[in-house]
């Protein structure tokens, strides 16, 4: 006789991150994917406070109520006085079988939940807390794919200790005219900024220290397509076929609201048309970076690829969007795998990456003493 008991999925969204509304896009759009006869699911909803909800008030916000007057009732019921109010809710589902979370930005991809639901010794799709870490943060990226014989675009590090050594001047004269200022752990292209003279420069660089306490100084590429590449797996990842975002033509660079807030002028070419050389060199380029940062699971890896056909690793998102105009989905889809397959495969690698870890914890075997050793 067949089992046919449910797997219980814990789905994890919101966040105290500025893609905290993408995230619940995100969620909507997994929720509404998963083969509801294979999977329970319970909602779990990260205030933008950092507090986690139950899955009745997840619900409920879930389902159209305001989120800022439910967060109100139910914090309201916290003692804050206990260090562990923020996870507490957390135990109403003492029988998740795996977690799925999507929560965008830091404290989702940055490897903090990710820690969180390891040490609650629950699987959880995704790569774990040091390959998260190093993705979320652009130049431990950049430097680990560069170590790894990997292409990306120039750039310098400035933190508060250090922002007084450079000027527009400086970094124009290595770098060249036009620059991208960037906050080293943000996502969605948040604090980004594309400048061409000293007082842009200045304004960038106050800006892009909001969100963080390192900022990166980039080169430009000249004219650039910006493709990109889904992988899914864990110790042999598969790639999806390439695809192409085209921005409108009044637009310097993909920004936040392109993705998510008015993408109507946004078109995608999903798979594009490039040469076959090309994309071998993308597809290897995009499984050697997630091979490079242990990433597991899924991770969408963003190119530059200049006039002359040079391609450069632009970005590593491990936890991409899944929202209506997302593109690791759509990417999959043009490769034969459908939405719900897709989810499926994230949960099976999850319980799959769960087992490996619980070997090498629990079945490790020293090895013999060396002859010498004995006594």
């Amino acid at each position: 006789m067949e089992n046919t008991k449910k797997l219980h999925v814990g789905l994890i969204f919101g966040g105290n991150s500025s893609e905290h509304d993408v995230s619940k896009r995100s969620a909507h759009n997994i929720y509404d994917a998963m083969d509801k006869d294979k999977y329970d699911v319970s909602l779990f909803l990260m205030t933008k406070d950092g507090y986690f909800l139950g899955t009745k008030a997840s619900t409920r916000v879930f389902n159209g109520e305001p989120e800022d007057e439910v967060a109100r009732q139910e914090i309201a019921k916290l003692d804050k006085s206990n260090p562990l109010a923020p996870i507490l809710n957390l135990s109403e589902d003492a029988n998740i079988d795996v977690f799925f979370p999507i929560i965008h930005g830091n404290l989702g991809e940055d490897g903090t939940i990710q820690g969180l639901l390891r040490l609650l010794n629950k699987p959880y799709v995704g790569s774990g807390v040091l390959a998260s870490a190093m993705s979320f943060d652009k130049d431990i990226t950049k430097k680990i794919l560069k170590l790894a014989g990997i292409a990306i675009t120039r750039y310098e590090l400035l933190t508060p200790l250090t922002v007084e050594n450079y000027s527009y001047d400086s970094l124009s004269a290595e770098l060249g005219q036009v620059l991208f200022v960037k906050p080293a752990n943000q996502g969605s292209s948040v604090g980004i900024h594309k400048v061409e003279n000293a007082d842009d420069y200045a304004e960038a660089i106050r800006d892009a220290f909001r969100y963080d306490s390192k900022v990166l100084v980039e080169e430009a590429i000249e004219g650039p397509e910006e493709l990109e590449i889904s992988v899914l797996g864990n110790l042999h990842p598969i790639a999806s076929k390439v695809g192409a975002i085209k921005i409108p033509a009044n637009d310097e660079f993909y920004t936040y609201d392109n993705k998510f807030v008015d993408a109507s002028q946004v078109q995608f070419d999903v798979p594009v048309k490039i040469p076959e050389s090309l994309s071998q060199q993308l597809t290897k380029m995009a499984l050697d970076s997630y091979r490079a940062l242990g990433l597991k699971g899924m991770a969408r890896i963003d190119f530059l690829v200049s006039q002359d056909q040079e391609p450069y690793v632009s970005e590593v998102n491990t936890l991409p969007g899944f929202t209506n105009i997302s593109l690791y989905p759509q990417l999959f889809a043009a490769s034969g795998i459908s939405y719900t397959e897709l989810i499926d495969r994230l949960i099976q690698l999850a319980n799959e990456e769960f087992e490996r870890q619980s070997k090498v914890l629990y079945d490790f075997k020293p090895l013999p003493p060396r002859d010498q050793d004995i006594k």
